[in-house]
């Protein structure tokens, strides 16, 4: 029979300062079960972070929100705690790549029926669907265990910076981004041009 709550907090804190007495375990446990529940929830609140992919690697990309997704950056991290954060990608649409790997990069797939091997690069790919590339990227770099799905459920990708207004409202920080964008020639001011130090002049 359940006692009064008076009762269960008087108990429980003395247990919390010493009181280890057999008359007293039972309003400890369930003062340290309320007080790890409320730490719980007070650690494990979902962050929702912003990242641009404006010219960006895609495994740039990966790599940083994998770890935002599975709260690989949170002290209480566990393989077993589902802790991590949302992420969000927009500007997908404009990812680059080194060198050639538009044209070098292919992305291999099967039905499993006879004859069913599909193989097409990557512009062919991002030329259908621009979100493609980085979210297999993800997906590639998240556990594979069945944790994976859910974690691709808090990652939200977007081919432009046209974000739906319930997301933006949830957004805290917004993540800086991984690969510096050097500037064009045309982004210099005149002043900048002139002071670049002059290897060779005729």
């Amino acid at each position: 029979m359940l006692r009064d709550r008076s009762w269960i907090l008087e108990k429980g804190l003395s247990c919390y300062w010493g009181n280890m007495s057999s008359f007293s375990r039972a309003p400890q446990n369930f003062l340290c079960f309320l007080f790890c529940l409320f730490k719980q929830w007070a650690t494990f609140a979902r962050v929702w972070y912003l990242l641009d992919g404006k010219m960006q690697p895609p495994g740039k990309l990966a790599a940083l929100a994998s770890v935002k997704l599975q709260g690989l950056h949170k002290p209480v991290y566990h393989q077993l705690s589902d802790c991590g954060d949302h992420v969000v990608i927009m500007n997908t649409r404009h990812i680059a790549f080194s060198g050639n790997k538009w044209e070098q990069k292919v992305y291999s797939s099967h039905t499993g029926y006879p004859g069913g091997f599909r193989q097409v690069t990557a512009a062919q790919l991002h030329q259908k669907d621009p979100v493609a590339i980085v979210k297999l990227a993800i997906y590639g770099m998240l556990p594979k265990n069945l944790h994976r799905r859910t974690l691709m459920q808090r990652l939200h990708l977007f081919p432009d910076e046209d974000i739906p207004e319930d997301i933006l409202k949830n957004l805290v920080e917004e993540l800086p981004q991984p690969r510096k964008v050097p500037r064009r020639l045309d982004e210099y001011t005149q002043e900048e041009i002139e002071a670049f130090p002059r290897v060779w002049s005729p």
